[in-house]
């Protein structure tokens, strides 16, 4: 696996350069998407080396509940994503590309992954829409939404920047994201590896049973 070792700090100020800005028309239903990447996103994964603690959420999952982030996944393995399900293309190549890894996976580490999918477009992503759009990838992976602005900081927490949805000037809606994927481990609960959007279906299959055992991929 192609990984790099960074100090949280310069991260943090990395991993807000990474945005991606996607659109749908609201009439037309185009969609234009221009994503820009920081120097050196070529790499699958980065090793952090201070790991991120997990985001204080309680937001909404697809069943209208509320889903304490932190107390679900405590413990376990768990992958988080920020994105939204009317994006063109990274938010569903990224999340199929989980999927399609995860089922490579032995029932028992299938169990016990937690793959969690937060809206950064909760104005549109309602707990049926998230459901419904979810069940076409997979049916396990805990999709939530809630409140914007306390998605946007749990995702700073993150390093991960995402801004509020808007028109251009062609009346399409707009929304800026980060891509990164977080992995964070089941011994500690911290967030240690870092995917960019460029990690394939391969980088994910061989790191997952590693990540699963709280190893370094």
């Amino acid at each position: 696996m192609r990984k790099k070792l960074f100090a949280a700090s310069a991260l943090l100020v990395a991993a807000t350069l990474t945005l991606s800005a996607c659109g749908s028309g609201d009439d037309s239903g185009q969609s234009v998407a221009d994503v820009s990447v920081e120097a050196g996103s070529d790499k699958a994964a980065t090793i952090l080396d201070q790991p991120f603690e997990k985001p204080d959420l309680v937001l909404t999952d697809t069943q209208g509940k509320p889903y304490d982030f932190r107390a679900e996944t405590k413990g376990r393995p768990t992958l988080i994503y920020f994105g939204y399900t009317n994006c063109p293309d990274v938010c569903p190549l990224t999340m199929s590309n989980i999927a399609v890894a995860k089922k490579q996976l032995s029932k028992a580490d299938q169990d016990k992954l937690r793959i969690v999918f937060v809206t950064t477009d909760p104005k549109r992503d309602t707990p049926a829409a998230l459901g419904k759009w979810l069940k076409g990838i997979d049916p396990q992976v805990v999709g939530l939404t809630g409140d914007f602005a306390t998605i946007q900081a749990g995702a700073r927490t993150l390093g991960i920047s995402i801004e509020p949805t808007s028109k251009d000037k062609n009346g399409k809606t707009i929304s800026m994201h980060g891509t990164q994927v977080i992995a964070f481990s089941p011994k500690t609960d911290g967030g240690y590896v870092l995917y960019g959007e460029d990690a394939t279906v391969d980088d994910y299959i061989k790191d997952l049973p590693k990540i699963i055992k709280g190893q370094n991929p």
